[in-house]
C-alpha cells in the first residue's frame, strides 16, 4: 500500500505539524533530560501499536477517538501510530461507510497469546462440537483450531494434552447434515451476495405440491436440533422462519435485496418459549413440586423466568411468553410434577392434551 492510498483512505484526519528548520539549518530535536537513546525501543508504543492492530483487525467501529480512549492516549498519538503502521507495510485503511479503521482481510498476523482457559475453550468448541459435528456444518472449526494449536507455546500444548481426555461436550442429537448440505451452501451464498432465492417449501401438513416463491434470507441460525433460516417470504409477504430440511427446491437468483436495518433475530423471536412466536403475550405461573423443584430452579429455561422457593421445597415458576404452542409440550414432559396456575388457556390446553394421551391407553 502506498502512502498516497493510505492518506486518501484515512479520512479527514488532522495533519501533524512538522518541525520547521531553524535559522542555521535543519531542525534539531531538543535534548530532554532522562530521555531514551534514539535507538532504544519504546516498548509502551510497541505494545500500543500491537493492540491497535488487534482491535481494528478484530472488529469494526474503531475510529481515532475510540482508539485513543481505549489506549489512554491522545488522538494525535493515534495518528502517529497509524503512520508507523503505514511505514511498516500493514495494509490498514479508513472505511468511510462505517467510519472506522480496518485492516485488509487477506493480511495475516500471528494470533495473540492465549491463556490456558481461552485455548481450552476454543479446543472444546472446535474439536468436541465442530469435530464431532454436533452442530452440523461446523467441522471446519477443527481445522481452524488445529492451526491455532500449532502456534501455541510448548508449555501450553503440554498442559492441553493433559486435559484433552478429561473434557467432553455432549449436545442433543441433531438431524443429519447430509440431506441439507446443498441447501445450507445455497443459503450461505445468498446471504453473502445479498441475492434472493427461488424456493419451494413443503410444510408438514401439506399434501399437495407447494408453490414456488421468492425468499430473501436475513439470518441463518441453529436452534435446538436443526438449522433454520429467517427471511422475507414474498408468497406470504411477511418474515418467516423456515427449516432447511423442508426445502424441496432452492435456487439462487440475480435479484438483489437489502436486509432491513431494524431487523434482528432477537426482536423477531420476541418472548417465544423457543422459536415459534405467537400473536399474544401471556403471564405464565407454574407450581413445581419439591421432587422437580431443584432441577427446574437450577436451569435457565427462559430470559424472563423468575423463581420463588416455597417453604415446603416446591417452587413457583413465572415467565412471560408470546404464544402457548411450545411451552405446553414442555409442561407435558413434566408429568404430574407441574401444575399450571395461570393462564387459564394454558391449563385448558394441558388438560385437553393429557386427556387425549389417556385415551390412547385404555384399561386392559
Amino acid at each position: 500500500m502506498t502512502r498516497t492510498q493510505t492518506t486518501a483512505a484515512s479520512g479527514n484526519r488532522p495533519r501533524i505539524p512538522r518541525r520547521q528548520p531553524g535559522p542555521s539549518g535543519p531542525a534539531v530535536a531538543p535534548v530532554v533530560q532522562g530521555a531514551p537513546e534514539p535507538d532504544a525501543p519504546d516498548y509502551a508504543r510497541i505494545h500500543r501499536i500491537l493492540k491497535i492492530i488487534a482491535l481494528i483487525q478484530g472488529q469494526k467501529g474503531w475510529n481515532a477517538k475510540k482508539l485513543a480512549e481505549e489506549c489512554a492516549v491522545t488522538q494525535r498519538t493515534i495518528y502517529r501510530d497509524l503512520d508507523m503502521l503505514e511505514g511498516a507495510g500493514i495494509p490498514y485503511f479508513y472505511d468511510p461507510t462505517h467510519k472506522c479503521y480496518q485492516i485488509r482481510r487477506d493480511f495475516f498476523m500471528r494470533p495473540v497469546e492465549l491463556t490456558l482457559d481461552e485455548a481450552l475453550s476454543l479446543i472444546a468448541l472446535g474439536e468436541h462440537i465442530g469435530g464431532q459435528e454436533q452442530v452440523p456444518f461446523t467441522r471446519a472449526a477443527t481445522q481452524a483450531v488445529a492451526k491455532i494449536r500449532s502456534l501455541l507455546p510448548d508449555s501450553m500444548q503440554t498442559a492441553l494434552k493433559g486435559l484433552d481426555d478429561r473434557l467432553a461436550i455432549k449436545l442433543a442429537a441433531t438431524q443429519s447434515p447430509h440431506g441439507i448440505s446443498d441447501v445450507y451452501k445455497v443459503v450461505c451464498d445468498a446471504l453473502a451476495k445479498r441475492k434472493a432465492l427461488r424456493c419451494r417449501y413443503e410444510s408438514l401438513a401439506g399434501t399437495k405440491k407447494a408453490d414456488t416463491f421468492l425468499f430473501k434470507p436475513y439470518t441463518l441460525f441453529f436452534n435446538q436440533r436443526a438449522w433454520y433460516v429467517v427471511g422475507h417470504h414474498d408468497g406470504h409477504n411477511e418474515v418467516r422462519c423456515l427449516k432447511l430440511n423442508r426445502f424441496a427446491e432452492i435456487k439462487l437468483t440475480d435479484q438483489g435485496y437489502e436486509i432491513p436495518g431494524t431487523f434482528s433475530l432477537k426482536k423477531h423471536l420476541g418472548n417465544a418459549w423457543r422459536m415459534i412466536r405467537g400473536p399474544r403475550r401471556y403471564d405464565v405461573e407454574l407450581l413445581f413440586d419439591k421432587e422437580f423443584a431443584e432441577t427446574i430452579g437450577d436451569t435457565h429455561w427462559h430470559d424472563t423466568q423468575e423463581i420463588d422457593w416455597q417453604d415446603d421445597g416446591s417452587i413457583i415458576f413465572r415467565c412471560q411468553v408470546d404464544g402457548l404452542d411450545e411451552i405446553v409440550w414442555w409442561l407435558l414432559s413434566m408429568g404430574p410434577h407441574c401444575t399450571v396456575k395461570a393462564p387459564v388457556e394454558l391449563a385448558q390446553q394441558v388438560r385437553a392434551l393429557a386427556a387425549q394421551m389417556v385415551a390412547l391407553y385404555p384399561q386392559q
